[in-house]
């Protein structure tokens, strides 16, 4: 196994869920030691005592380096954290965990806070004022990550150096990390592509075929890349790992809970995928993206679709007519 930088204090990864205890698998895999904590004390007992997150991640062994725990006090001897709660929950958890939480985290949720349109940086600046924040994400199914297949993500700070410095720390033999200067394209294109897959899903359950949805995930990806330029980011950004990577991952995948959401709107209709998948992040950030490329000017018709057709009950068959019937752009 290839030598990797070593510190002597652990990796939180805070989030016992699917992501979480793959990302706790992977740093513990390059020998690092991790706490993984989790709100759910009985939960946390069971992975402590069998020695796998048999909800999550059913049939994987975790490495001994892992320390699941619910309590707080024990992430304050960590170095830096991982962030693997849903978004939703986000601004809820770093608020309990302030007092330890330790000087950088790293977000690894996708999505917009549906209350406030605010990206999750956003959110927890403004819960952890005096901390260093960073971005991970990319194309990455939790068991595959877990399972040690091969993996390559994006991870985004403010500066390039403090990127470049948290990947060297974070990579594993089969996770690769990118640095990127540019959290708020990354940022963008996480929380959008599972809007666009869920719009893929529907594509799917309608059985409108393989051209349409192609076509659909082109245009989505036109969409995200409005709006993170418009926001600051960069239109490279969009064509790489986070942007195109991760949405080719989710949109044509049913492992994706995001299209898998989709699938159930077009094959089921709006109730029953409502009842079917909790844990779709897209379903969420919808509407909160919308209002966000209102307010910039952005024009994002797929993401309105999805959001009207989850938030208001528009018939799943109105919002692909509407699509089809908006006047080609002049130019792609």
């Amino acid at each position: 196994m290839a030598s990797h930088p070593r510190c002597p204090s652990p990796v939180a990864v805070i989030g016992a869920g699917s992501w979480g205890t793959a990302l706790a698998q992977a740093l513990a895999r390059a020998g690092r030691t991790v706490v993984l904590w989790g709100r759910d004390h009985d939960r946390i007992g069971e992975i402590r005592e069998r020695g796998e997150n048999s909800r999550y991640l059913p049939g994987i062994r975790l490495d001994h380096r892992i320390r699941p725990t619910a309590a707080p006090k024990e992430l304050e001897e960590a170095e830096l954290a991982l962030l693997a709660v849903p978004a939703q929950t986000l601004r809820s958890v770093v608020r309990t965990l302030r007092d330890a939480m330790p000087e950088t985290v790293v977000i690894c949720a996708k999505g917009l806070e549906r209350a406030s349109g605010k990206r999750l940086s956003a959110v927890v600046a403004e819960e952890l004022p005096e901390v260093r924040v960073a971005i991970l994400s990319g194309p990455s199914f939790a068991a595959e990550v877990a399972a040690g297949k091969p993996t390559a993500l994006t991870l985004a700070a403010e500066r390039l150096e403090a990127a470049q410095a948290l990947a060297r720390a974070l990579a594993s033999p089969t996770l690769r990390l990118y640095p990127s200067d540019d959290p708020v394209g990354v940022e963008i294109a996480a929380a959008l592509k599972n809007v666009v897959a869920i719009a893929a899903g529907v594509v799917m359950g309608r059985a409108l075929g393989e051209n349409a949805r192609a076509a659909l995930i082109t245009r989505g990806l036109a969409e995200m890349a409005r709006l993170a330029v418009r926001l600051g980011g960069r239109a490279e950004t969009l064509s790489g790992l986070a942007g195109l990577g991760d949405l080719l991952l989710t949109a044509t995948s049913l492992t994706s809970r995001n299209t898998r959401f989709g699938f159930a709107l077009g094959r089921a209709g709006r109730a029953a995928a409502l009842a079917q998948e909790e844990l779709a992040e897209g379903r969420w950030s919808a509407g909160a993206a919308v209002r966000l490329a209102r307010n910039h000017g952005v024009d994002m018709p797929i993401a309105e679709a999805v959001a009207r057709v989850v938030e208001e009950g528009l018939p799943v068959e109105v919002a692909i007519r509407r699509l089809l019937e908006r006047p080609a752009a002049e130019r792609e």
